[in-house]
């Protein structure tokens, strides 16, 4: 798998992969590294946001906060979110998936018409009710958008599985009367990784919006700390005077998303057994 995709790419995936890499670098080793403080408050620039200039690159908030710094560090929390929200979702996707396409039968009837019910309820409401009830903070964002977002790569795995289970080298691990959690795991649960990885790279991309949203309505990552979707928020009243206030933080969002979706929508070309037709 690693091979193929080393040597099947396209310029743009490589250029997303670039932009992570290096955003993942600062936004992680930033701290570490240097001793600079995002939520350092500027007096003598209180309700005057400063332009971008050689001393603040992208300028500064109206608490003269530089906004390169609270961009950076707030990266780290889009990173942690979209990581973390995706490894619950794909845990709890790919559990439940493989146990009910290899069940079928009623088993997979009903529980396909629980997930039916979850997917008909619009998920950003979902979120925005569970956060409201929970105390609004960066863990629980994480786990409400993973707990939330699992039943799209249910669906996606109990249609690999419900595939390959008829598949001939199944029928013949059935004949040898092999632990049943022996086929799943070790024959047919590999096999289903293909399209998971694709929709945990897709997943990713709606995590980091969905957090963004959270922030900005104030249901995410609380004040002083960084995150684009307070960012944002806090550039609302400035939009006129300083425009830059909400430029970058949103900048930063959509260039993070799309590089996310551009590398998993090259994968998904890359594991079409069409071949790589549609990568341009």
């Amino acid at each position: 798998m690693i091979k193929r995709l080393l040597n099947n790419y396209s310029k743009k995936t490589v250029i997303s992969i670039l932009f992570l890499a290096i955003l993942a670098i600062l936004a992680f080793l930033t701290p570490v590294l240097f001793s600079f403080d995002p939520n350092s408050i500027d007096l003598s620039s209180l309700g005057e946001p400063e332009a971008p200039s050689l001393r603040h690159l992208f300028g500064t908030d109206d608490l003269g906060r530089d906004i390169l710094l609270r961009c950076i560090y707030g990266a780290r929390i889009s990173l942690l979110v979209g990581i973390v929200s995706v490894s619950i979702s794909i845990t709890i996707g790919v559990l439940l998936g493989v146990i009910t396409g290899y069940l079928g039968g009623l088993y997979d009837e009903i529980f396909m018409r629980i997930v039916d019910i979850f997917m008909a309820i619009p998920t950003l409401f979902l979120i925005l009710t569970i956060q409201i009830i929970l105390e609004p903070n960066i863990f629980n964002v994480m786990a409400v958008i993973g707990i939330t977002s699992w039943m799209g790569v249910c669906r996606l795995v109990r249609a690999e599985v419900l595939s390959i289970k008829e598949r001939t080298f199944v029928t013949a691990l059935k004949a040898r009367s092999l632990n049943p959690i022996t086929i799943l795991l070790k024959h047919i649960l590999p096999h289903t990784l293909n399209p998971v990885i694709v929709a945990a790279m897709l997943g990713m991309g709606n995590a980091i919006l969905v957090e963004s949203v959270l922030s900005f309505l104030g249901l995410g990552v609380q004040p002083p700390h960084a995150s684009w979707g307070n960012m944002l928020e806090n550039s609302l009243a400035f939009m006129r005077d300083a425009p830059w206030m909400a430029l970058i933080p949103g900048t930063f969002i959509t260039l993070t998303v799309l590089a996310l979706n551009f590398i998993g929508d090259d994968i998904r070309s890359i594991f079409d057994p069409k071949g790589r037709k549609n990568i341009c």
